[in-house]
């Protein structure tokens, strides 16, 4: 079936409608947010598609993001009469979806509204606060979705884009001729976004550490891991952009200076997402789907095991991010992010596939690989000698257990202290598996 996803299961509790891919999640926008696609296109028939089921799953996907801000683009192309809900369920769904829902969502992307969309508009205008209103957006062309998302995690539906091209076309004569994409520029020597994690070691006299990485991750854990809801929330895009600059420019960046310990949490999961390689690397992508079926009291060693195909680099940096991530979750009676929470958040920042974006059933795998990571941080990256696992030559040494010693920087003018290591593990007040 088209727009399908090839990894659902027959199991998943929503079957009946997640089967036709009428919802996908697409990565996240510019400012961070994660984005949740609906297209119109995919809905059949309305004689074999329950609406009630189909709400019912809407509601069901959204609760997996409503605690973090997030975004919907609705591609309203393919809504005709044969598959159309009525205006009486169109107001009860509305009605439905209450603040939980419409708190945190940030920006309702309307693509190729038409004038049944204005007709909509007018009936519910008495229902809809004009805060709510202000959130919805309407854009005639795809390219105008450039500007505020990762236009290639979109997972637009062929029928979409055929569309778009034929009121391109038609529109061609009124439209500005394209622009031409300069040549893409060698990376700036001080760059710190969108480069390798070897070009960052080799760039800053061998520390393993990324810069920024570490840096977020001092001053979070010096004046941050009892703000509530930390890593939950997005950040200004301007201010964002600019402390990229700075960052790429080699210069100094104060946290202080911006009055908001959010916005080193929105730098820290940037950094990671703009990766050229996920920190979990591709090759990995499939085996941590995989984790769902291994049996409870085995998914703790299958981590270990799929960690061990990591390239060193990767496996210490994740070793520190980790360390750091656990060492939140440990105050979550103050930030109310434990470990799943934490797990929701940076699951699809820490690994994606090759080839667009991960699907939503790809989504507990991942988070729930995440969270192993973080809550059995200790057991997971125990000591190599303990374990035999990791274990390397005296020659080679350094490149596992001494490079968190040795990335350790020396102190920059950036406001902020030379960072610390992950705290010991307490293991005596670990819970069992």
């Amino acid at each position: 079936m088209a727009g399908q996803d090839p990894a659902l299961s027959a199991s998943h509790p929503f079957y009946d409608v997640a089967r036709h891919g009428i919802l996908q999640v697409a990565g996240d926008d510019r400012f961070g947010r994660r984005v949740v696609t609906f297209s119109c296109c995919r809905m059949p028939p309305s004689h074999e598609l329950d609406h009630q089921r189909l709400l019912e799953y809407l509601k069901y996907t959204l609760d997996q993001y409503v605690e973090n801000d997030y975004t919907i683009v609705y591609f309203h192309y393919g809504l005709n009469s044969r598959n159309k809900p009525s205006l009486g369920w169109l107001q009860s769904a509305y009605k439905e979806f209450d603040r939980k829902y419409k708190k945190n969502l940030k920006a309702l992307y309307v693509v190729h509204p038409t004038s049944f969309i204005k007709v909509l508009w007018n009936i519910f205008k008495p229902l809809i606060s004009h805060k709510f209103g202000k959130k919805v957006i309407y854009f005639n062309y795809l390219s105008e979705l450039h500007e505020h998302l990762k236009y290639d995690q979109l997972i637009i539906p062929p029928e979409v884009l055929r569309y778009d091209e034929k009121l391109q076309s038609l529109h061609e004569g009124r439209m500005p001729p394209p622009t031409k994409t300069p040549p893409p520029r060698p990376p700036l020597p001080t760059q710190q976004f969108g480069v390798s994690l070897q070009y960052l070691k080799d760039k800053n006299q061998g520390e393993l550490i990324p810069p920024v990485l570490r840096f977020t991750v001092t001053y979070l854990r010096e004046k941050g891991l009892r703000t509530e809801g930390l890593f939950r929330r997005s950040a200004s895009v301007q201010t964002v952009r600019e402390i990229q600059r700075l960052y790429n420019q080699g210069k100094p960046v104060n946290f202080d200076d911006y009055g908001d310990i959010h916005i080193p949490a929105v730098i820290l999961k940037t950094f990671l997402r703009e990766l050229p390689q996920p920190l979990l690397t591709f090759q990995a992508y499939e085996q941590i789907l995989g984790i769902t079926c291994v049996e409870s009291s085995l998914r703790v060693t299958c981590c270990r095991q799929i960690l061990q195909s990591l390239p060193e680099h990767n496996y210490v940096v994740l070793r520190y991010l980790m360390g750091f991530l656990h060492t939140v979750s440990q105050e979550s009676i103050f930030n109310k992010m434990n470990s799943s929470n934490l797990a929701c958040v940076f699951g699809l920042n820490l690994v994606w596939p090759s080839q667009g974006s991960s699907s939503l059933s790809a989504l507990v795998p991942l988070n729930l690989f995440t969270e192993l990571l973080i809550e059995y941080y200790e057991k997971i990256f125990s000591a190599p000698e303990a374990s035999g696992e990791h274990s390397l030559a005296p020659q080679q040494q350094g490149s596992r257990a001494a490079p968190l010693q040795e990335a350790v920087p020396r102190t920059r003018a950036t406001g902020l202290t030379t960072p610390t290591l992950p705290p010991s593990p307490l293991t005596a007040a670990r819970r069992r598996l």
